[in-house]
């Protein structure tokens, strides 16, 4: 096809998997099934424009879980999180090896793998998906522990995963050095977040007194400091993936300029990514390959979701209360055991041991699309309902809020910035002669870089910033009246830019 023609298509998935967004919202499944589907529909499985290359597969896939995880810890609350950081952390570290050790030895055992196969299927399993935990779970009326230790944990756990899946497919055929497998993970993990813990307040500092010429430009700044972080810890043999998450997470809850806006654009970013990111792994599943995983890969799973998540929880409870950091208990348990959700991440991580060419990988790979696929409709829709069983749902507890920056469209509302310039006869002008329409409210004034909501007879000065809501009506003549007033006084009258009758 021309260039045009996969422009045209391209264009058209995006709308379609946008679309689908909503039947997945009202149904509970997570997107990204969806949008697996169109891969599958494209590729073997449907118009045979299959994707079979792995190497590009990785590095794609990569990049866009970094964009995903960026997203994600710019919209992460600290404050609802971080009396859970401990424990994530520790299902991050503890309970990944937890998971791994015992996926390898069940499978090991069952389907008669080698043990360096056994591992690597055991790590590329090991991490949850931070889409697909943050689509279902922030529907969820959850106490803000439990829905932190899932939020936080799906954040922190990708990068000791992607450590060890690459560890592991570099390794020779033998089991590798425990010792030396140890210092790399938590060295990489150190210098991880000691990029993302400097270039956050750096990038922060920054953002906080550069006065940018357009208002666009800082979302695309934060999300290039997010790369930055990414792409320095990786040249310095780091965890990008930690980095990035740790950047993210400091710059989304600093007071930095437009930052409702910035959070909108990286999620559409993060929105783009996912959509790119499950078409293409869905066009990479071979119609041929992929009927002979669906036992191994039904085994795996029940292995997974029965047996190795439920003891990675129990463990790193165990670890947790050890430190005296409280224990959790059985119910929250059961729910945090069932809420492991795998997406694309899992698969992403599958197509590193293909790439390096290690032996068995593409049966990794097959049997991870279709543990994801299967698990993913069972877990994900039954959520709530298990939520409810095990009396874990909080529901009368405080839902987070959607607030957008101007201008505000579903309200048919706009807020007006109105800067008053040196020699305006604004200045001594009081709220109320300004005589605005009664669609229209001056909301807050900023003086000597201070704040205040006005009165009806608080008067305006010069070099104050009037911030004004309007319905979008009567905008053109709330400017109207402030033009006027501007240049004739409180005297003017309602129409003319020059204050005349």
């Amino acid at each position: 096809m021309t260039h045009d023609v996969w422009l045209l298509a391209g264009a058209a998935i995006v709308i379609a998997a946008i679309v689908s967004v909503r039947v997945a919202h009202f149904s509970g499944l997570p997107s990204l099934l969806i949008f697996l589907g169109f891969g599958l529909v494209l590729g073997d499985f449907g118009l045979g424009l299959s994707f079979a290359y792995p190497m590009l597969a990785q590095q794609i896939g990569l990049t866009a879980l970094a964009l995903i995880l960026a997203e994600g810890g710019l919209s992460t609350t600290w404050s609802h999180v971080r009396k859970s950081v401990p424990m994530a952390l520790i299902m991050a570290l503890v309970g990944v090896t937890v998971s791994i050790v015992v996926v390898a030895l069940a499978v090991q055992g069952i389907l008669g793998l080698d043990v360096n196969t056994a591992l690597l299927l055991g790590a590329v399993l090991a991490s949850t998906d931070a889409a697909a935990v943050f689509s279902v779970l922030r529907r969820l009326p959850l106490p803000p522990r439990l829905a932190g230790i899932l939020e936080a944990e799906s954040g922190f756990n990708d990068a000791p995963t992607v450590i060890a899946v690459t560890l592991l497919s570099t390794a020779a055929r033998q089991a590798p050095d425990v010792g030396t497998f140890l210092f790399e993970t938590g060295l990489e993990l150190v210098i991880g977040a000691a990029i993302g813990l400097a270039v956050g307040p750096a990038g922060t500092y920054a953002l906080r007194r550069i006065a940018l010429p357009a208002s666009g430009l800082y979302p695309l700044a934060v999300l290039a400091l997010t790369f930055v972080s990414y792409g320095g810890a990786v040249l310095l043999h780091g965890s990008g993936f930690l980095a990035v998450y740790l950047t993210a997470l400091i710059l989304g809850n600093s007071r930095l300029p437009h930052r409702a806006a910035t959070r909108g654009f990286a999620e559409g970013a993060a929105w783009l990514a996912q959509i790119g990111l499950f078409v293409m792994l869905g066009m990479m599943a071979s119609h041929e390959e992929m009927p002979s995983a669906v036992v191994p890969g039904l085994i795996t799973g029940t292995i997974l979701v029965l047996l190795a998540r439920p003891l990675s929880v129990l463990v790193s409870s165990a670890f947790a209360w050890a430190l005296r950091l409280g224990w959790v208990n059985w119910r929250d348990q059961a729910f945090l055991s069932w809420a492991g959700l795998r997406g694309a991440i899992p698969i992403v991580l599958a197509t590193i041991p293909w790439a390096a060419g290690v032996e068995g990988s593409k049966d990794i790979f097959n049997q991870v699309f279709v543990i994801v696929i299967v698990f993913t409709l069972v877990q994900g829709p039954t959520l709530p309902f298990v939520a409810r069983v095990l009396g874990v749902t909080a529901p009368g507890e405080a839902q987070d809020l959607s607030v957008e920056s101007a201008p505000l469209e579903e309200l048919k509302a706009d807020l007006l910035q109105v800067k008053v310039p040196p020699g305006s006869r604004l200045h001594g002008v009081e709220i109320f002669e300004l005589r605005l329409p009664s669609d229209a409210q001056v909301t807050l004034i900023v003086r000597d870089g201070k704040s205040f909501v006005p009165g009806s007879s608080t008067r305006i000065r010069s070099d104050d910033q009037l911030l004004i809501v309007s319905t979008a009506a009567c905008r053109d003549q709330v400017e109207r009246r402030l033009r006027a007033v501007s240049r004739s006084g409180k005297l003017a009258g309602w129409y003319g830019e020059r204050g005349l009758e």
